[in-house]
């Protein structure tokens, strides 16, 4: 690699660092407001983030999936799930033929509750999306699940030791 293009790379790779960095710190505020608005705990909305990711994915969790997913011990999970059922925002649900398999599912109430306040930033984000072709997006999509796959990857070590 010639020098100045790898000066270029490393200048690059500081700035989409900071970049992410400030993507993640602003997406926190507002997820805070949320959590705040609706008395929700930190932890609370990585659930529910989690439990709404796996749902868009066709493969909801159990609750033994949440607790690994978001690091916490089996009673502190269904805590957690126990708060956000009677809050409304999650519900659980026997869908298998083996009826002791309960999947976690976004609940009515909550489902509202996150349209009304998230839909005034769909307008902004489609904006920006619309900005770029279908082969950027592409790249950008293979970035992030790069870059997603390191902090998983890395997180999953953490909790070994």
């Amino acid at each position: 690699m010639e020098g100045s293009e790898a000066a270029e790379r490393a200048r690059l790779r500081r700035e989409l660092v900071d970049l992410l960095n400030a993507y993640s710190t602003e997406a926190q505020h507002i997820g805070h407001a949320f959590a705040n608005q609706h008395r929700l705990h930190a932890t609370d909305m990585q659930a529910l983030l989690a439990v709404m990711q796996a749902e868009r994915k066709g493969s909801p969790l159990t609750p033994g999936r949440l607790g690994e997913t978001i690091g916490l011990t089996s009673g502190a999970t269904t805590a957690l799930i126990d708060r956000l059922e009677r809050g409304g925002h999650l519900r659980r649900s026997r869908e298998s033929t083996d009826r002791r398999v309960v999947h976690l599912r976004y609940a009515e109430a909550g489902m509202a509750l996150a349209q009304t306040f998230f839909t005034p930033l769909a307008p902004r984000t489609d904006a920006v999306m619309n900005g770029f072709s279908v082969g950027e997006l592409e790249t950008v999509e293979r970035f992030l699940n790069g870059m997603i796959g390191s902090l998983v990857s890395y997180r999953d070590e953490l909790r070994e030791n």
